[in-house]
């Protein structure tokens, strides 16, 4: 691959290879994500090879977004440190 992986080059469908190269990760680390099914894709062709929509990406950067601005919340909050409140596990600050 020639470059950082731009909007304009990419499709509407990206392999694990363009995805891993945006969110700068491994290209296994995509494929976790995407076996788990924490990252949607779908598997095309007779090899069946994984591709995962632009748009869905972005939804998940955002979604990755907001659960780290919960999370932060969270710790910053008075109720952090309630272990009946944090499934029996201390939340330090």
């Amino acid at each position: 691959m020639n470059g950082p992986a731009s909007p304009d080059r990419l499709g509407r469908f990206l392999t694990l290879a363009d995805t891993a190269e945006v969110l700068n990760v491994s290209a296994r680390q995509v494929y976790a994500l995407v076996r788990s099914g924490e990252l949607p894709a779908i598997k095309v062709g007779a090899a069946g090879h994984w591709r995962i929509e632009r748009l869905v990406l972005e939804s998940y950067i955002d979604a990755m977004y907001e659960e780290s601005r919960r999370l932060s919340l969270w710790q910053q909050s008075d109720a952090a440190p309630l272990p009946e409140l944090s499934d029996g596990k201390i939340i330090s600050r």
